[in-house]
């Protein structure tokens, strides 16, 4: 499923995952916009996805790079979510033959939350959202990160 040839940075198309033990949130994103769209979420048992799923993102999109949202601690230290969060993301590398990078995502779902609330309410807070969009700001700050604002 590997591309031919690699597309220049700047122009890539990269998936985000914020990686959860029961949902994996997915979002597509374009380096040229430096935008994310929230995508919807994978079924994941005890952190290991629906493989299926999963395949069925990276086929339709075709990825050049996956960011795996990184869950730390305020203080910046690692948890155990933080280790499992790794592992799928070597886990989807090794799968799949796509680099993988990780991105710290403190706050992303309180902020992904706020979000969906501005915009939609309480009906707007279904679990699915929350996934996606979290994986939505997880690529935007990736972005802001690597090419500033």
């Amino acid at each position: 499923m590997a591309k031919q040839k690699a597309t220049p940075v700047g122009q890539r198309t990269l998936i985000g995952f914020d990686f959860g033990k029961k949902y994996i949130g997915v979002a597509v994103g374009q380096e040229i916009t430096g935008s994310a769209t929230p995508l919807g979420s994978i079924k994941a048992s005890d952190g290991i996805p629906h493989w299926d799923s999963l395949a069925n993102f990276l086929k339709e999109w075709q990825p050049d790079l996956i960011i795996v949202g990184l869950p730390l601690n305020m203080d910046g230290s690692e948890q155990q979510l933080t280790l499992d969060a790794k592992k799928f993301g070597n886990r989807v590398s090794g799968r799949f033959g796509i680099k993988v990078e990780f991105q710290d995502e403190r706050l992303t779902t309180a902020d992904a939350k706020e979000q969906l609330f501005s915009r939609g309410g309480y009906r707007n807070l279904k679990k699915d959202n929350i996934d996606a969009e979290s994986a939505r700001l997880i690529l935007e700050s990736f972005f802001e990160q690597q090419y500033g604002e």
